[in-house]
Order: structure tokens, then sequence, then C-alpha cells
């Protein structure tokens, strides 16, 4: 079994078995995949945070391929909800990781979902793949995070380049990139801010370090990253919505899919918010980040 098929089961593990167990109670004594039994089918999959409109999708694409009452085959049927769910997520434009030229990341998104932990399992991600990474401590709103950031540095062996709280962000910025320049680092990644009830200033926050990225760094590579907590479910993706609309992110990162989620959020958010999922961060440890796969995925969360 590999270490990605672990992870995933791991950070799946409470939607995998909740799904298995509601299938087989849903399926008990029926005789043939009925109109009922896939009205049944999609309730559990809204219950599992996939989404209304995306468990409708996907049990529309059962009901084209059941065109008579069928014999009830509850491990056939999950197997059709995998291959429906990765087609669904694949449909997505899928956002492959950076390869090897030099990239500034960006991790935006609310406050509390999990960037400044996020930003050192990315970062370790990028040690894992010998690559020299430096982080930057711009969310210099909250000393907690400057603080959580320059701990995790130490951790890691990553230098953090950081300010006073209060400190403008973009200057923050200035000073990894020169930082970075000089020290031979070909990864800088960025925590951002997540105040969101003032979204003017956070548009200006976010521009002002998008302006001094293209100024410092005009050959390196862009990525901004949406990072949202699993946890919150249907709530966190509305807000991730509103954020999205702001910072104008390229892919998502899904933080704490760790057992406690509901991990059909992950393609609830692939499809609401027409953005690829990149990464799942899939337990606590700095290695515990995975690069999303979307057939894995489906295979780990029904298979």
């Amino acid at each position: 079994m590999s270490d990605l098929w672990q992870k995933l089961k791991k950070g799946l593990f409470m939607t995998h078995t909740e799904l298995l167990e509601r299938f087989d109670a849903a399926l008990a004594g029926r005789v043939v995949l009925d109109e009922e039994s896939l009205e049944e089918l999609e309730e559990i999959l809204i219950a599992a945070d996939l989404g209304v409109e995306t468990s409708l999708a996907l049990v529309e694409g059962i009901r084209r391929d059941v065109r008579k009452p069928e014999a009830v085959d509850s491990l056939r049927l999950r197997q059709r909800l995998v291959d429906e769910i990765a087609v669904l997520l694949e449909d997505t434009a899928v956002a492959p990781a950076a390869g090897d030229e030099p990239t500034v990341t960006l991790l935006v998104g609310v406050n509390g979902v999990g960037k400044t932990t996020s930003a050192a399992k990315l970062a370790r991600w990028h040690q894992m793949r010998q690559r020299r990474v430096l982080l930057a401590a711009a969310d210099t709103f909250r000393a907690a995070a400057v603080e959580q950031l320059s701990v995790w540095g130490e951790r890691l062996g990553v230098d953090v380049i950081r300010q006073a709280r209060g400190a403008d962000p973009g200057a923050v910025v200035f000073d990894a990139l020169q930082a970075a320049r000089a020290r031979g680092a070909d990864r800088v990644i960025i925590d951002t801010a997540g105040r969101l009830h003032n979204k003017q200033h956070l548009m200006e926050e976010l521009a002002k370090i998008r302006r001094v990225i293209d100024r410092q760094a005009a050959g390196w590579r862009r990525d901004t990253l949406l990072v949202l907590d699993a946890t919150t479910g249907q709530n966190g993706l509305a807000q991730a919505q509103e954020f999205h609309k702001v910072a104008a992110a390229d892919a998502v990162l899904l933080a704490k899919v760790d057992g406690t989620a509901k991990g059909g959020i992950v393609v609830a958010v692939a499809r609401q918010l027409d953005l690829p999922v990149r990464f799942l961060g899939v337990g606590e440890g700095a290695e515990d980040l995975v690069e999303f796969q979307p057939r894995e995925f489906a295979a780990a969360l029904l298979g």
C-alpha cells in the first residue's frame, strides 16, 4: 500500500466508514436498485457534505446507467460512484504543482482555516523534493501567526522572514524575495492575513504584495492557493467563495482532512468553486500533505 493511499485512507476514515455503513443500511433488504434506493443515495451523499447540486449530479449519472430496475449490488454501486466522482473531479482543470522553476506561493484564506500550518507542510513537501525553501510571515496582523510560523521554521530548518506585528506585509514580502536571492532559495511561501470583514483593505493588501512580487521576482512563477478548512463543511465553502472573489486563487489546498472532517467537501469544492484541488492536508504532522489525485481520492472515499 502506497504512502499516498495510506494517508488518504487515514484522512477519509470517518467519511469512508460512515458512507459504507449508511450504504449498507439503505440497501438492506432491497432486491432491486429502484428510484427509492437512488433517492436514499442522494440523501447519503448530501449528508457526507458533497453538496446538493453535486450529489444530484452524481446520482443522475447512476440513474442514466440503470435503465431498468436491476439487482442490488452494493459493491458495484460504490464502484459506479467512484467512477462518477473521479470523472467529475477530473473535469475540473487539474492544476499541477510547480515543477523546477522558481516559484512564489501565496497562501490565502479566512482566519482559522490552517494557512500557517499549511505553509509549513508545503515547505516540507518542497524540501522532500530537494528544493530550497524560504517562508515569509506576511500575516503581520496576528502575532500568533508569526510566532507559529517561526516555530515551524526552526523545526524544519527553514528560514522565516518576519517583521514586528503590524508591519507592512508588502515590506515582509520584499525582504523575503531579497533573502531568497541572497540565500539561493527557489521556493518562497507567503503566509497572508485572513481578514475578510474589510474586503477593500484585503484587496489592497494582496494587490500590493503582488506588485512587490512582480518587481522583485519577475522571472518567477506565481501561484495563489486558497486554503479551506475541510471540517467547516458547506459553511466554510460559502465563506471560501466570498474570499476567492477578492483573492483570485489558482487552486485549493484543503486543510484538516484528518479523519474528523466530512471528506465529501473535496468534491463540492472542486465543483462549486470551479477551482482545482491541488493539495490535501491529511494530518497534523509536517509530512501530512498529499498532492491531490482525483481517482485515488474517489477510491479512498468510497472504495
